[in-house]
């Protein structure tokens, strides 16, 4: 293996590393209550987490839900995260906050709400 090929691999270990450490768990949370309301424009649900891209006030954010097993337990469908979904998401922003991403422990739709995280509500 080339020294250029060997760096490559290291890189992209360490920028996956540190993006998997980044954004896993609440490290990366600002502690504090949000709450988002605008409509979902895509889905990329499974494990380790379903990630939603969410449509609020102009703004595109990411919004992190459960793992499968946690969607289905708080109510949640798949169908029910779906593109074109309005909801309201209750949870942690990111801590800087000019990122648009936050970590919802709730979901709101059609009034109904669906506890991800009951325990942190």
């Amino acid at each position: 293996m080339t020294l250029l090929r060997r760096t490559f691999i290291a890189a992209a270990v360490a920028l996956i590393a540190t993006h998997a450490a980044a954004h896993h768990g609440w490290r990366w949370t600002d502690g504090g209550q949000f709450e988002l309301t605008g409509v979902v424009t895509h889905a990329q649900l499974g494990n380790p987490h379903g990630v939603l891209t969410i449509e609020a006030n102009g703004e595109i954010w990411a919004v992190e839900v459960g793992q499968p097993w946690r969607n289905e337990r708080a109510g949640l469908t798949d169908n029910m995260l779906s593109v074109g979904t309005e909801m309201t998401v209750i949870g942690e922003r990111h801590a800087d906050p000019n990122e648009l991403r936050m970590k919802a422990e709730a979901v709101v739709i059609d009034g109904e709400t669906y506890p991800l995280y009951p325990e942190r509500l």
